[in-house]
């Protein structure tokens, strides 16, 4: 057997096992490149360690530790709090209309903070004790709550794009821009399948509020809605770019927190910029272990190794849009969003360009992808956080995403049969 052949196992079988006992994952990546470097004869201390910073040293990466610090001050700060009344005022007196809030709310706070994780946190807990209370099952409520909460990778601005754009060499800005459409046309495909779920729940309707509390409700909402008017209209007009408008989506966050709502005291911001450093430190351990592991997938030329397995479907372009969304989707259920773009998209991305396949459109697809397997088990780790803010058990809300799971399938053949939808949107706005 070959050294390349060699390699190739020894990286997947070693992450595989690693994956297995549970250990993190981007110790998991240094570890399988170190042992692809010695199988390779590349093994060199200072060689990893050059990748290791590598892997972080980068300019535009510096937008997500911002984004986490927004997302954080928005949720502590009231702007998410805000914005969920906002839409219970408008739409949470209709039959089922808690599952219609939850849907709106996400669509709405997708554009603020870019996290799956933060957005779902919030949702999860202001609305599941909401749901508990009037009665809603609590199964298809986290559900559909776990299924709001990944449309936060989609809809600018994402940090899954800004990794993706930094990864693959591919322009963050339009890979923002790829995202509004198909993150609107998620939200519809939601309200769709709350829709025929409700059909089988017996739920109370109640009276609507008169015009002048839900404008009241609007108004306590502006300053949330305001942001992302600034974030989005700021890197369409070059104001600033998309790491920029991280800082100022930070910095607007927290001047609204401390100045505008009151909800946050100075005290306070010591243990919101530990929780976002506790997760940028993560991240960017992730991208800098992913480095190591992307530097010797080169040297052993795997990615030489698809294109030869995939190599007759580079004259079909949508067939080979399917096969390998086909195997995102079964990768999307053992690994998380973020080491599926470190490790897969600069192998994948070559191939779909040789076919003629968009590269904004394939990142957006292949994000979309990834942020579906955050709700697909066995890992689905937004399910867990729903699980663990709505103290269920995992299998429960499982059983409760189902339907909307399917929907985003649905969603993802769409994009895949009609890619126009993704590509025009895009050629106007650029």
């Amino acid at each position: 057997m070959s050294n390349e052949g060699l390699a190739f196992i020894v990286f997947s079988a070693g992450m595989l096992l690693l994956m297995g006992i549970g250990m993190n994952m981007g110790l998991a990546l240094v570890l399988t490149g170190a042992g692809m470097a010695a199988v390779l004869g590349f093994w060199d201390t200072q060689l990893l360690a050059q990748n290791l910073v590598a892997g972080v040293d980068s300019f535009p990466l510096l937008a997500v530790p911002f984004f986490i610090l927004a997302g954080e001050l928005m949720n502590s700060g009231g702007i998410s709090s805000r914005i969920i009344a906002m839409a219970q005022a408008w739409v949470g007196h209709i039959r089922g209309g808690l599952g219609f809030v939850a849907i709106a709310a996400a669509v709405m706070m997708a554009s603020m903070s870019g996290s799956a994780l933060a957005d779902t946190a919030a949702l999860a807990t202001i609305l599941l004790p909401m749901m508990r209370q009037q009665g809603y099952p609590m199964h298809t409520s986290a559900g559909l709550i776990a299924s709001g909460g990944i449309i936060a990778p989609i809809i600018p601005p994402s940090m899954p794009f800004v990794i993706y754009g930094v990864t693959t060499n591919t322009s963050i800005s339009a890979l923002f821009i790829s995202g509004i459409v198909p993150g609107i046309i998620m939200g519809i495909g939601l309200i769709i399948a709350w829709k025929l779920v409700l059909r089988k729940m017996d739920l109370p309707q109640g009276q609507p509020l008169p015009m002048k509390e839900r404008l009241r409700a609007t108004a306590k909402a502006f300053w949330a809605m305001l942001m992302p008017i600034i974030i989005i209209g700021g890197m369409k007009t070059g104001i600033f770019t998309p790491t920029e408008a991280a800082v100022v989506a930070a910095f607007y966050a927290l001047f609204v927190a401390l100045f505008v709502h009151r909800e946050m005291k100075l005290a306070e911001i010591h243990g919101v910029l530990v929780r976002a450093g506790k997760t940028t430190a993560i991240v960017m351990f992730l991208c800098a272990g992913a480095q190591v592991a992307s530097y010797m997938i080169t040297l052993a030329d795997l990615p030489g190794t698809l294109t030869g397995w995939l190599g007759p479907l580079v004259e079909s372009p949508k067939l080979l849009m399917a096969v390998m969304m086909i195997v995102l989707v079964i990768v999307g259920t053992a690994l998380d969003l973020t080491p599926t773009i470190l490790i897969f998209a600069p192998v994948m991305l070559p191939i779909a360009v040789k076919a003629g396949i968009d590269p904004v459109y394939f990142g957006l697809m292949f994000v979309l992808n990834g942020a579906i397997g955050l709700i697909t088990p066995p890992v689905g780790t937004v399910l867990n956080v729903v699980a663990g803010v709505g103290r269920m058990p995992l299998h429960r809300v499982i059983q409760g995403v189902n339907p909307f799971l399917i929907t985003y399938v649905l969603i993802l053949v769409m994009f895949v049969i009609f890619p126009q939808i993704v590509t025009a949107p895009v050629a106007w706005m650029r």
